[in-house]
């Protein structure tokens, strides 16, 4: 059971990530740290977004969160999503939290 779980979660990052590469730095930030889990597009409909129960940015909550929310979630990690607050700068932050309202949008 626990190698049919790692292997479906390699099998969505292999599948998920590379395509997310390609569009520029934000896109490429959201694809290293937050793609595995919320899907390229956002929608939260990967394998391991379903079996961690990971938000989708489509929905209506997350839409009407803040930016300063969403930066704050995004450095301080919530739930079992990490804290990138050591990871990433404060422009950076600021950047992916743009790069999921433009997810919000489509």
């Amino acid at each position: 059971m626990k190698f049919t779980r790692s292997l479906v979660v390699l099998t969505a990052a292999v599948l998920t990530v590379p395509a997310v590469f390609a569009q520029g730095p934000a896109a490429s930030l959201y694809g290293s740290k937050c793609a595995m889990c919320h899907g390229a597009d956002g929608k939260a409909a990967t394998p391991v977004a379903k079996m961690m129960g990971v938000p989708s940015f489509d929905s209506a909550a997350s839409k009407k969160q803040t930016n300063a929310a969403l930066t704050a979630i995004v450095e301080d990690g919530k739930g079992k999503m990490p804290a990138y607050k050591s990871q990433l700068s404060g422009t950076q932050v600021k950047e992916l939290v743009a790069y999921i309202r433009t997810l919000q949008k489509k």
